[in-house]
Parts: C-alpha cells; structure tokens; sequence
C-alpha cells in the first residue's frame, strides 16, 4: 500500500507542476493579450487557446481535489458512523464515484476519438483532440484516485484499532 501511496503522490505532485505552468502560461497570455489590445494588436487564436487552457486546470485540479478528498460527495449518513462502518461506507461512496468516473471516461474516449474522426480544428490546423485529450486523461486520473482512496479506507477498516500503518 505505501509503494501506491508513494507512485499517487509522485503523480500529484507532476500535476502540481504543469497546474502551475499551465496558470503561469494563462496568466502571461492573458496579459499579453490585454497589452497587445492597446495597440490594436493581438494574437488572433489567443483567446481559444486560453479557453483550452482552462479546460486542462479543470481536469488537473479535479485529479487532484479527488486525491485530497476534497471532491464534492456526499456524506451524510457516513459523518455520524463510527470507524471501521466509516470507512466501509466511504470506500462503497469512492467505488460508486470509480463507476460514474468509468462511465465518463469511456464518453470522453468516444468523443476524442469522433473529433479526431471529423478532422475538428481548433486554430492554424492543430486539431482540437490535441487539447481535448485531457478529458479522457482527467477522468481517468480521478477513476484511479477513487479506487486507490477506497482501497486505503478498505486497508484501515480492516486494521486492528490503534495498530499504525
């Protein structure tokens, strides 16, 4: 289980860094665009690159809201169980949320896959699937951290109470 831990943390912390060069590279052109405004310039894709951009913050920081337990879920009932029930009742939540991930990873896969069929473009002939990959990748990303996250509460509801990890 540490060696899981150890590769999970690995993972976030390669997505703390391209978050980061990702909002640096948005902000730059972002202001950039706003400079360039100012002479009746610009760069003409700018804008939809920027929005592309977003997409992939979104996706990167769900990933990583999902491995900090910090995703929306619900919890109601959960809250007010006693350990070990808790953490069989939160990893049954974490197994459901792994389902619904697979479910939207497979569409995302399928609709990649008909972008990069009809040949869609997003500016200067780069295709759009280049920046749309991420939602496949995100939504695989988070089906991953459910099921690692369930599988750690599985691991602590079946230890001894008041044994260390």
């Amino acid at each position: 289980m540490r060696i899981i831990k150890k590769i999970n943390d690995a993972v976030a912390g390669l997505e703390g860094a391209l978050l980061l060069t990702i909002i640096l590279l948005m902000v730059f052109g972002a202001f950039l665009q706003v400079i360039l405004r100012f002479f009746d310039k610009g760069i003409l894709w700018g804008d939809i690159f920027l929005r592309h951009l977003v997409l992939w913050v979104g996706f990167i920081g769900a990933s990583l809201a999902t491995r900090d337990g910090k995703h929306i879920n619900v919890d109601v009932f959960a809250r007010y169980l006693k350990k070990p029930l808790k953490n069989y009742v939160m990893a049954f939540i974490d197994l459901f949320s792994a389902g619904v991930s697979w479910y939207l990873l497979r569409a995302a896969i399928t609709f990649v896959l008909e972008e990069k069929e009809y040949n869609s473009v997003v500016f200067n002939d780069i295709p759009s699937w280049y920046f749309q990959i991420i939602i496949p990748i995100g939504f695989g990303l988070i089906l991953i951290r459910f099921i690692i996250s369930a599988l750690i509460r599985i691991v602590e509801a079946r230890r001894p109470e008041g044994t260390a990890a």
